[in-house]
């Protein structure tokens, strides 16, 4: 990819995702093959005020070398100076942005069994990190590019290079990048999810129904109180920035307890390197009391043992089947694009900015409130042509929500 093109793309990280701040300090936790990318948004922030950026590099390649060879018990360990590394920078009011680009396949000779376990440790120690993110207390953005595994895979009746070039043009186009004004662009986009976002607000739906011919059957109860966010969101101290590129999606968080029924998977899921595929969920008064999968069971089981929170929703989002990436077919099997096709759930913990004052509350007020927590936030795709969604408001009025995959309103 050129460099004006690598410099648009990393122009909008800074202004619209994360919109850095004049002295802020900004972390870029990137993978090494992404390092051109990871150091002309550096290069960009600098340039906007940025005080440091500070480099958090991952060799996912080195990782699988771990995961195959080191002894076990390393699995349960995490470094404290990594705990520090990301609290000290936070407490600090750093921004953070992330670049998700790894191979889909990479740990699939990889013992499943370590792969949750270094997951659950990592979660565990970096739970107030993880918080803070959630609850906005920071600005945080998350992008991609591709990778050469990662693209072989999304595009793997071609040869490498066209692969790859294959996926920068459905990336950028995704990022609104090949636009003359990107920024611009994603303004734009902006008040179209904030449209969304203003109509679900004010229909205080207590049910949404879904249904589809995959085998959907699934109830979900919001609590009082729940707000619909979209597009644009905004730290504590008022600093606007966009969590996702790409974003189709408005989403809030379901009643822990509220929700019954089944849903079925639309499209694979890639978790830490590990495809889940053809799975689904049985759900009784929220929680999860059976899963299958064609691919990936155990990781999918070990997933939803992780902890007490992990049996339960903590995401409900909403995206037209009629939209952008949906409408490219490209299965990218990568979450951050994959969920912004196709409506989605979460399992585990719920975001506390989706119900009115859980920014602010503590764990007992957000527990009484029916906001899930766990120490993952895993989404999954559920979306399809056929999806139908019913709201059901708390008068006992029906609302047709999404009808053929989209939004009956439309």
């Amino acid at each position: 990819m050129n460099n004006m093109m690598l410099e648009k793309y990393a122009r909008l990280v800074v202004k619209t995702g994360i919109n850095i701040q004049q002295g802020q300090t900004l972390v870029i936790n990137s993978p090494i093959e992404c390092a051109p990318f990871a150091r002309t948004i550096a290069e960009m922030a600098y340039k906007a005020g940025a005080r440091d950026v500070v480099m958090n590099w991952k060799d996912e390649l080195s990782s699988k070398i771990r995961f195959m060879q080191a002894a076990d018990e390393v699995f349960d360990e995490f470094p404290e100076w990594q705990k520090e590394f990301y609290l000290s920078y936070m407490r600090k009011g750093a921004a953070f942005v992330t670049i998700a680009a790894s191979d889909p396949e990479l740990l699939q000779d990889v013992n499943p069994d370590r792969v949750v376990r270094l997951q659950k440790v990592s979660s565990v120690a970096l739970k107030e990190y993880r918080e803070r993110l959630m609850s906005n207390k920071n600005a945080w953005n998350i992008v991609s590019i591709p990778t050469r595994a990662w693209a072989q895979k999304v595009f793997s009746d071609d040869p490498e290079e066209a692969a790859v070039e294959k996926l920068w043009t459905a990336i950028l186009k995704t990022v609104r990048v090949d636009t003359d004004d990107p920024v611009a662009a994603w303004q734009q986009h902006s008040n179209a999810l904030k449209q969304s976002m203003s109509w679900l607000n004010s229909q205080n739906f207590k049910v949404l129904h879904y249904k589809n011919s995959l085998g959907t059957d699934l109830k979900v109860e919001l609590p009082d109180d729940h707000i619909w966010i979209g597009g644009p969101e905004q730290t504590a101290d008022g600093i606007e920035f966009i969590a996702n590129m790409p974003t189709e999606e408005v989403f809030t968080l379901p009643k822990k307890t509220g929700v019954n029924g089944t849903v079925v998977s639309s499209k694979p899921l890639n978790y830490n390197g590990t495809l889940i595929d053809n799975f689904s969920f049985t759900f009784k008064d929220g929680r999860i009391t059976d899963c299958k999968a064609g691919q990936g069971y155990d990781v999918l089981k070990k997933l939803v043992e992780t902890d007490e929170g992990s049996h339960f929703l903590g995401e409900v989002a909403l995206v037209p089947h009629n939209s952008p990436i949906s409408n490219s077919s490209i299965l990218f099997y990568n979450t951050l694009f994959d969920e912004n096709a196709s409506c989605h759930f979460a399992i585990g913990k719920a975001y506390p900015i989706c119900i009115k004052g859980g920014a602010d509350m503590n764990a007992d007020q957000l527990e009484q409130a029916g906001v899930n927590d766990s120490i993952v936030h895993v989404d999954f795709m559920i979306g399809t042509a056929d999806l139908e969604i019913t709201g059901i408001t708390g008068d006992g009025q029906t609302v047709t929500v999404f009808k053929n995959g989209n939004f009956s309103r439309d």
